[in-house]
C-alpha cells in the first residue's frame, strides 16, 4: 500500500464501536472519530463514512432490552436510531467546520447501471462540494437487507462504486487472525493478506457482537469485493479512532488486504 497514492478513502465503523453494551452512544469515541476524519479531510483526502449503529442506537433510545425480531420492529427502531445518529454526527462534524450529507442505500440502488450512475454522481458532487457523505443501509424501507445485509459488504460496494483507493473497517478486533482469538490464546494476527485462500476463509469466525450484525466472514467478503476492484482494505480496531492517523503514517496494528493487479 502506497500512502502517497491514496486520494479517496472509505471508513466503515460498526455498531460495537459506536455504542456501549447498553446500546447508548459512546459519545467520547464518536467525537474522537469525527475529529480524526475531519483532520484527514483537511489533509486533502476525499472521505466517506459508512456508519452502522442505527438499530443499536434505536434500541437504546427506545429503552428496549434487545433488538426486535420482526421486520417492522427493526424498521421502526432503525428509523428512530438513524435520526439520532445523524443528529450527533452533524453536530460533531460542525464543530470541526465540516459539512456532512446522509446517503441511505439498498441493494436495489446498485442493481442497474442507471441507478449506480445516479448514486455515483451524487457521491462525486458531494465530494466536489467538500462534504463528507455518511452512508448507511436504508433499513427503514428494506426487508431482505435487514435480515441478510451488513455494512461491511455495503462499504466495499461503496468503495468500488466511487473508485476509492483505501477501505478501512474499524471493528472491535485488531484484525484477521489465523484462528478465532476468542477461543484460542495462541491465535496470531495476520498483518498482510496478498491473496484470499480457503485456509484464510476457514479460519474466520462468523458471529458478530450482540449489538452488530457482521463478523469476520463478512469482512473477508468485503475484502474480496474491494481488492478485486483495485482498492486496498484494512481491518483495524476502532476502540481508539486515532489508529486512522497511524494507518496514514504507515504504522498500525491490523490486517492489510492488498488490492489485486
Amino acid at each position: 500500500m502506497n500512502i502517497e497514492e491514496i486520494k479517496r478513502v472509505v471508513v466503515k465503523v460498526g455498531t460495537s464501536t459506536l455504542t456501549y453494551s447498553n446500546g447508548k452512544l459512546n459519545l467520547r469515541r464518536i467525537e474522537l472519530l469525527v475529529r480524526c476524519l475531519a483532520d484527514l479531510k483537511n489533509r486533502g483526502y476525499d472521505v466517506v463514512l459508512v456508519s452502522s449503529g442505527a438499530m443499536g442506537v434505536g434500541v437504546g433510545k427506545l429503552s428496549l432490552k434487545a433488538k426486535p425480531k420482526t421486520i417492522q420492529g427493526k424498521q421502526a427502531v432503525a428509523a428512530v436510531g438513524q435520526c439520532e445518529l445523524m443528529s450527533i454526527y452533524d453536530r460533531f462534524f460542525a464543530e470541526y467546520c465540516q459539512t456532512v450529507a446522509q446517503i441511505l442505500l439498498t441493494k436495489t440502488d446498485l442493481e442497474t447501471e442507471l441507478k449506480k450512475q445516479n448514486v455515483t454522481n451524487t457521491f462525486d458532487q458531494l465530494m466536489e462540494y467538500e462534504a463528507i457523505p455518511i452512508v448507511n443501509e436504508n433499513d427503514t424501507v428494506a426487508t431482505e437487507e435487514i435480515e441478510f445485509g451488513d455494512n461491511d459488504t455495503l462499504s466495499a460496494l461503496v468503495a468500488k462504486l466511487i473508485h476509492a483507493d483505501l477501505l478501512i473497517l474499524l471493528s472491535d478486533i485488531d484484525g484477521l487472525y489465523d484462528k478465532d482469538p476468542h477461543q484460542y490464546s495462541d491465535a496470531k494476527l495476520i498483518s498482510v493478506v496478498e491473496e484470499m485462500t480457503e485456509k484464510i476463509k476457514k479460519g474466520a469466525s462468523g458471529a458478530g457482537t450482540r449489538r452488530g450484525t457482521g463478523g469476520m466472514v463478512t469482512k473477508l467478503a468485503a475484502a474480496e469485493i474491494a481488492t478485486e476492484a483495485g482498492c486496498d482494505m484494512i481491518i483495524a480496531n476502532g476502540e481508539n479512532p486515532e489508529i486512522l492517523f497511524d494507518i496514514f503514517e504507515g504504522e498500525f496494528t491490523g490486517t492489510l488486504f492488498r488490492k489485486r493487479g
